[in-house]
C-alpha cells in the first residue's frame, strides 16, 4: 500500500476530507472499498465526472477497490441546484442514460485483479422500497434543522424548493449505507459541490450502524479567471465522441492556458511526479512550445478515446494548417474539424460555388474583394493547395470526405464549408 493521500494532495485532487489522520490510517491499514456516484442527467458524463474517474483510478492503483454507482433512482429526481427545479426526465430515458453511462465508466476503470472495480445501480435497492420503510428507516436520522442549513437549500428557500429535491440527500445517504452493508464500503468520494450529501451519508452510517466511515471531495477545476473548466462557448465538454468529437476533445486540452495547464496535467495525466515536474520546468523555459499542453491533450485523449483517435486528431490539426494531407483524414474526423471551425453549409448543386464565395462563407476573409485580393497576393489556399485564379470555381474533386472543403488565408486563418 502506498500513501495515496500524499499523491492526491500533490495532484490537487483533495478539497475536503473527513479527519485526514484517521483517513490516512484507514487507507494504510489495508485495501478498502470506496465508491463514487454518477447521476444520469444527460446521455454522457462530462469533464467534472472525469475528475472523479481520475481519483478512482489513483485509489485503485494504490490497491483499493472501486465501486462505480450509476444513479438510476437519484437520476429520476435530481440533486438540488442553486436556482430553479430540475426537469423530471422520463423513466425510459433515464434508463437509457444509465446504460450509456455504465458503459462509459466501465471503459475507464480496471475490472481485473483482486481490487477490480464493480458497477452498481441504486435503483436496485430503492425500486421496491416503500415510503413508510424509507421514512422510518432513513428519514428518522435526518434532523430538519440541519437539512435546512445546507447552502443549496438556504439559497432556494425564498424562491421555493420541492420536497422531492429537498429529500435528495436522504437517497444519496442511503446509497452509502447500502454499499457499506453490502460491500463493506468505507469511503465515498465526489466533487466538492457534493460535500453536504457525502457527509450526510457518513452521519447516517454513524447513527444507524454505529460505525465510522470516511469521505473525500475533489475541488472544482477552474480557469485562471475563475470560470468553470470544462465549458466552452459551444457548451459542455462531454466524454461521448458523438457529443464532443475526439478532435474537439483533444483541441480543448491543447488550448489550455499557460497559467493553469500544469494544474490540469497533475489531475488528468498519470505520468509520475518526476516526469510532470520536468514537463513543468521545460514549459516554463519555453512556453511557446506548449509542451505541457501537448502532454495533457495526448494523455487524456488516449485514456478517454484511444491512441488511434488521438493520432487522428493530431494529424487533423496539422493538416488543416498545411502540415499534412487533408485527403487522408476520415469523413468523421473532417466533419469534426468542420464543426470546430464553424463551417457553413453551402448548396451542392450542379455548379458549386466559386472559391471567392467559399472563402467569404468560411469566414477567412471579410468580403469577396478581400478574397480576390488574398488570391492575387498568393495567400489563399483550398485544401492546402494555393489558389492562383480569382475566378476559380470549386469542383467535385475539391470536396473532401464528409462533404468538407477547407479554406485558408495565410498561415493561420482557417475555415471550412460543407456541401449539402
Amino acid at each position: 500500500m502506498t500513501d495515496v493521500l500524499d499523491e492526491l494532495t500533490w495532484r490537487g485532487l483533495i478539497a475536503h476530507s473527513t479527519d485526514p489522520d484517521a483517513l490516512r490510517a484507514h487507507l494504510a491499514a489495508g485495501p478498502i472499498t470506496f465508491y463514487v456516484g454518477f447521476d444520469p442527467t444527460a446521455p454522457s458524463i462530462h469533464m467534472g465526472n472525469l475528475v472523479q474517474i481520475m481519483l478512482a483510478r489513483a485509489l485503485q492503483r494504490a490497491g483499493h477497490r472501486p465501486i462505480l454507482l450509476v444513479g438510476g433512482s437519484t437520476g429520476l429526481i435530481g440533486d438540488p441546484k442553486q436556482a430553479g427545479e430540475r426537469s423530471m426526465n422520463p423513466r425510459e430515458l433515464v434508463g437509457e442514460w444509465v446504460a450509456r453511462i455504465r458503459d462509459q465508466v466501465s471503459r475507464l476503470i480496471s475490472f481485473d485483479g483482486d481490487n477490480g472495480a464493480q458497477v452498481v445501480n441504486n435503483y436496485d435497492w430503492t425500486a421496491e422500497l416503500s415510503t413508510l420503510d424509507f421514512l422510518r428507516d432513513v428519514g428518522k436520522h435526518f434532523p430538519v434543522n440541519r437539512m435546512l442549513d445546507r447552502e443549496v437549500v438556504k439559497a432556494r428557500l425564498e424562491s421555493g424548493i420541492s420536497y422531492t429535491e429537498f429529500s435528495y440527500v436522504l437517497l444519496q445517504s442511503l446509497d452509502y449505507r447500502e454499499l457499506f452493508r453490502r460491500h463493506g464500503c468505507t469511503l465515498q468520494t465526489g466533487g466538492s459541490d457534493q460535500w453536504g450529501n457525502i457527509t450526510a451519508g457518513v452521519e447516517l452510517i454513524r447513527r444507524s450502524e454505529g460505525e465510522r466511515v470516511h469521505a473525500l471531495a475533489t475541488p472544482l477545476l477552474t480557469k485562471a479567471d475563475g470560470t468553470k473548466f470544462g465549458k466552452t462557448e459551444s457548451g459542455t465538454v462531454w466524454l461521448d465522441p458523438a457529443m464532443t468529437s475526439p478532435y474537439a476533445f483533444h483541441q480543448f486540452f491543447l488550448n489550455s492556458e499557460d497559467a493553469k495547464v500544469i494544474d490540469y496535467l497533475k489531475v488528468f495525466s498519470e505520468r509520475p511526479r518526476e516526469e510532470l515536474e520536468d514537463i513543468a520546468a521545460r514549459s516554463a523555459e519555453a512556453p511557446h512550445l506548449r509542451i505541457a499542453q501537448r502532454a495533457l491533450a495526448d494523455d487524456i485523449t488516449d485514456l478517454v478515446h484511444s491512441p488511434t483517435e488521438r493520432e487522428a486528431a493530431t494529424a487533423a490539426a496539422q493538416a488543416i494548417f498545411g502540415r499534412g494531407e487533408l485527403a487522408g483524414l476520415s469523413a468523421t474526423t473532417l466533419r469534426a474539424v468542420a464543426d470546430e471551425l464553424g463551417a457553413v453549409a453551402l448548396p451542392a448543386g450542379a455548379e458549386l460555388p466559386s472559391v471567392v464565395d467559399a472563402m467569404e462563407a468560411a469566414g477567412v476573409v471579410s468580403s469577396k474583394s478581400a478574397a480576390r485580393r488574398a488570391i492575387t497576393e498568393g495567400g489563399a489556399y483550398l485544401n492546402n493547395v494555393k489558389v492562383t485564379d480569382p475566378a476559380a470555381q470549386l469542383e467535385q474533386g475539391d470536396v473532401l470526405p464528409g462533404g468538407v472543403v477547407v479554406l485558408r488565408r495565410g498561415r493561420r486563418t482557417v475555415g471550412a464549408v460543407t456541401m449539402c
